[in-house]
């Protein structure tokens, strides 16, 4: 069991959250949800006792082994990735590699040594009573897509994707009982994030975990901590069962907070009236001290705010769309192989498949961005695509200003259909003055989104849109998806925004062939 009690974080006179008192008790599985800036993160970084609250304490039950989901994938770049997970259990990764080096470098005639032996042996048994260690790190990192023939490779030879992969075999590994997750399906593909799910559907200790896929928080979580206004609520059941039960509360308050303005309002108006009236005046005042007993403020609605994500299109879509005959490129192996495929009027395509198998590739192909060994694109000639590339965090630079920036893809002389645009991604007021090098990842990617709607191209291409997103903007893009009148072709590893738009699914696979399904991913999923 862990405890939270009187928790509170400010920085400065900025009050993140304040006397939080939990209990996360043993069998439950906790979501931990929140706006973007809310503090979540923060909140687990101090659960897991790696940051110190401004007031309050948190206290794991005694014996309890406690993991973390690190973040620094830079931390093992010297370990074979068999070795970075086993150092998961320090206290097995040390003895094993104590012993080891006894066997090779050991005095057997020294009574020490043979007595130091004797004890790491001890250690094994008790790390590791069925001496399966080997076995189920291979396991483990089979099922995350590893080879065995690569688990003595080393870290540094991995990408920054990877290596997340690796620490979080390393946490898992561990079988902690308190565990403690940010994150975790980040640079995981669908494979690996459904292994995932029955891993952690079987543990048995208190987990929390922060996640914006909200079809892993369906299938994970018993219970939702909801961050907001400074406070958590608990909520029983999962994601889907809290935004049920959290927007008929908001629909509750609102209905209470428009009765008490309307009864605000008549107050006000009979102490306006009456107050100079001598006859009147007793009532009034009785009338004042009803209104001052009033408090709205108390009946708050959620903090968070929705996007509004709506594509149009400027031109109407003819019979031809899109035509992809035998496209083939290696870079120093061969990633993509005679790939062919017609997109019709009215297909919107998932493009599916594991991490690294050619899915960027394929869509810069496509888009134009990337020239292909051999083989042809031929777009209709009422095509006008638009494009949201992955690296869009890093193409979106420079000393604009937002509305500025914005303005060079919309109509120019239209300032007030691009400062719309932006207040229906959150970008309001002075936010809109905001330089484009100093906003996040996220708001980069809310504002590639917003360059979309304002280009009103009638086939959208989009690459992992939904990184950096928070569950609303992706529950918002899927919505837009679905509603748009064009086509749409977008990778992506969420099920909730495949669910949301997707009528047809093309995954590449492993061995180099690709499945072409028309079809949602319900129906495809049964049928493979």
């Amino acid at each position: 069991m862990v405890e939270v009690n009187s928790l509170t974080m400010r920085y400065g006179s900025r009050v993140l959250f304040e006397n939080i008192n939990l209990k996360l008790d043993i069998g439950k599985r906790y979501g931990l949800i929140g706006a973007n800036g809310a503090g979540k993160s923060t909140f687990m970084k101090i659960l897991s006792k790696q940051l110190q609250p401004t007031s309050g304490n948190v206290s794991v039950q005694n014996g309890l082994k406690v993991g973390t989901l690190s973040q620094n994938q830079y931390a093992f770049e010297d370990f074979t990735l068999k070795d970075a997970v086993m150092y998961g259990n320090k206290r097995l990764y040390d003895a094993i590699k104590e012993k080891e080096d006894l066997y090779i470098n050991g005095d057997f005639e020294d009574e020490k040594v043979n007595d130091r032996l004797a004890e790491l042996e001890i250690i094994c048994a008790e790390e590791d009573p069925t001496y399966e260690v080997d076995v189920n790190i291979e396991k483990t990192l089979t099922a995350l897509g590893f080879p065995v023939q690569t688990h003595e490779d080393l870290m540094s030879s991995l990408s920054g994707g990877d290596k997340f992969k690796i620490l979080l075999a390393q946490v898992l590994y561990y079988k902690p009982e308190v565990l403690f997750l940010d994150e975790p399906t980040n640079n995981l593909d669908l494979k690996a994030i459904a292994w995932l799910e029955e891993q952690l559907k079987r543990h048995e200790g208190v987990m929390v975990v922060i996640s914006h896929d909200r079809h892993f928080l369906n299938s994970i979580c018993t219970n939702i901590l909801d961050l907001d206004f400074k406070k958590i609520r608990e909520f029983t059941g999962n994601y889907n069962d809290w935004y049920i039960a959290a927007n008929l509360v908001q629909k509750q308050q609102e209905l209470e907070r428009n009765k008490k303005l309307k009864e605000k309002e008549e107050l006000e108006a009979f102490v306006r009236r009456f107050s100079a009236n001598a006859s009147k005046a007793k009532q009034a005042t009785s009338r004042q001290k009803q209104l001052e007993k009033l408090n709205i403020e108390d009946l708050q609605t959620s903090s968070r705010r929705d996007p509004s994500i709506v594509f149009k299109l400027k031109r109407e879509i003819g019979n031809e769309v899109l035509e992809v005959e035998n496209i083939s490129k290696s870079f120093d192996e061969e990633v993509i192989d005679k790939i062919s495929f017609r997109v019709e009027k009215g297909d919107k395509i998932a493009l599916i498949g594991p991490n690294g198998i050619g899915k960027t590739t394929l869509l810069s192909i496509i888009i134009g961005d990337l020239k292909s060994d051999s083989g042809v694109v031929k777009w209709g000639a009422t095509i006008e695509p638009s494009y949201f590339p992955q690296n869009t965090t890093d193409l979106i630079d420079g000393d604009e200003i937002l509305y500025e920036w914005l303005q060079g893809f919309g109509e120019k002389k239209d300032v007030d259909e691009v400062r719309k645009c932006l207040g229906r991604m959150l970008f309001s007021g002075e936010e809109q003055k905001k330089s484009i090098k100093s906003i996040s990842g996220g708001e980069k990617h809310r504002m590639m989104l917003s360059k979309m709607m304002l280009q009103k191209g009638n086939f959208l291409v989009l690459d992992e849109p939904d990184n950096h997103l928070d569950l609303e903007a992706i529950i918002a893009l899927g919505e837009g998806l679905y509603n748009f009148n064009g086509n749409v072709i977008c990778a992506t590893h969420d099920r909730e925004l495949i669910d949301a738009f997707a009528n047809r699914i093309i995954e590449l696979k492993s061995d180099g062939t690709f499945v072409d399904f028309r079809g949602d991913y319900e129906a495809y999923k049964e049928k493979s």
